[in-house]
């Protein structure tokens, strides 16, 4: 493996294809929409860039050398790549999708039965770590990179997964939001946690515990085998924490604000008119 791939590995135009018929029916149909829910609940202009930001994170981690040179070559760049299209990517998808798309969606009562039952917290959040650990035991990576066909599909499942994980943390649905803010820091919180096995044992590992990337003639990078191994679990470690407090942050935030507002409305501030009468009254006085 000394010769990196061609423009259509490093690049792959296919999926640059996709992403850009994605972008613009989004552009086209959700963003103009013509229906009367479309009008009622319009997309602002940062709910537009958060889903464009997602859509080329995607490409960037599933279409550019990250994906190569992570099949192939780096195994801390395929941590990268995980980091991106499954902890952020769907962050920013959700936050773009106005809740009138997802509701039309619920119009289906098989989808809706099969989406209320899959992000109910706890299944949500169990099923993604769940496959997410199972996919970096090395019998199972290892057959993975080496077969194409069950390599798309297992990826497909830990994105739809991912989606799926984040949804009771972003739900743009107010009927389907089951998780207040404190509940939902707790949630991600426990995120935080259901993953740390999986880094520590690629951390602590004294020995290369993925074959494909064993004995990889690397042109670029100075790095031994181990090391680079050991690397992609502290990356993904390190961006974890730093995702998972970051939404922490928002979510707080938002609750305290939430909070001030609330109080403000209880205990609204004496206008000048009373403060002017209360001054009379203690002249008065």
């Amino acid at each position: 493996m000394s010769q990196i791939g061609g423009f259509f590995d490093l690049w792959n135009p296919v999926l640059l294809l996709i992403v850009i018929v994605i972008g613009y029916s989004y552009g086209r149909f959700v963003v103009k929409g013509n229906g009367s829910a479309a009008k009622s609940e319009p997309i602002s202009i940062s709910q537009q860039l958060l889903f464009y930001a997602g859509l080329i994170l995607f490409y960037i981690g599933q279409g550019s050398p990250i994906n190569y040179i992570g099949h192939h070559y780096l195994f801390s760049m395929h941590m990268l790549q995980q980091t991106i299209l499954y902890l952020i990517v769907p962050i920013f998808i959700w936050l773009g999708t106005p809740a009138w798309l997802v509701r039309s969606c619920m119009k289906n009562i098989v989808f809706r039965g099969l989406f209320s039952f899959f992000t109910r917290p706890l299944i949500a959040l169990f099923m993604f770590n769940m496959l997410f650990s199972i996919y970096h035991m090395p019998f199972i990576m290892d057959y993975l990179m080496k077969n194409d066909i069950p390599l798309l599909a297992y990826h497909t499942l830990l994105l739809v997964t991912a989606f799926i994980m984040w949804f009771p943390v972003f739900c743009p649905l107010p009927e389907l939001n089951r998780l207040n803010d404190l509940k939902k820091m707790a949630y991600i919180f426990g995120n935080g946690v259901l993953l740390t096995p999986a880094c520590a044992l690629i951390i602590f590992a004294d020995s290369i515990i993925y074959d494909m990337y064993d004995n990889v003639t690397v042109p670029f990078a100075h790095l031994s085998p181990l090391d680079d191994q050991q690397l992609g679990g502290v990356i993904m470690k390190i961006l974890q924490e730093i995702i998972y407090g970051a939404t922490l942050a928002y979510i707080f935030f938002r609750w305290y604000r939430r909070e001030r507002k609330d109080d403000d409305e209880l205990d609204p501030i004496p206008s000048q008119d009373s403060l002017n009468n209360q001054g009379g009254n203690w002249n008065r006085a």
